[in-house]
């Protein structure tokens, strides 16, 4: 039952991040993030698609290993971010347009303090997991 909810969830959060690639206030990467990790409870080839994707699997991967946001992600997402509280100071009556912006500064705030991915680590994380278990050489 519980696999159910994680695929509805990985669903759900993959809906949201491709209607967060239309509207600025919503954060594409962090729902494709999200969707990984129910896929990985629930369906193994929906998680392989997703980590195999050619825009969102580095993204993935790094989040997963490292904890990291790339420069470019984070100054994508700040972007939005910008783009939304100017958008909610134009076109929403105060006091409702001081959520969005609210919003968006503590979740940028939040992203840009993430680590950055470190050049090869992941690669490497890749290649000891895919490599045969070999025992290290036995000092003695």
């Amino acid at each position: 039952m519980t696999r159910h909810f994680y695929l509805a969830g990985g669903f759900i959060a993959l809906a949201l991040g491709s209607i967060g690639i239309i509207l600025p206030l919503l954060p594409t990467v962090p729902f494709v993030i999200l969707a990984a990790f129910c896929f990985a409870r629930s369906s193994p080839r929906l998680e392989a698609w997703l980590l195999d994707h050619h825009v969102f699997g580095q993204h993935i991967r790094n989040w997963r290993h490292q904890r990291a946001i790339t420069k470019r992600g984070k100054r994508a997402a700040i972007a939005a971010f910008a783009v939304s509280i100017v958008i909610a100071l134009i076109f929403v009556k105060m006091p409702w347009n001081l959520i969005p912006v609210a919003a968006a500064l503590i979740c940028g705030t939040w992203i840009w303090t993430r680590n950055e991915p470190e050049p090869n680590a992941v690669t490497e994380h890749l290649d000891d997991v895919n490599s045969p278990n070999e025992s290290p050489p036995h000092k003695g």
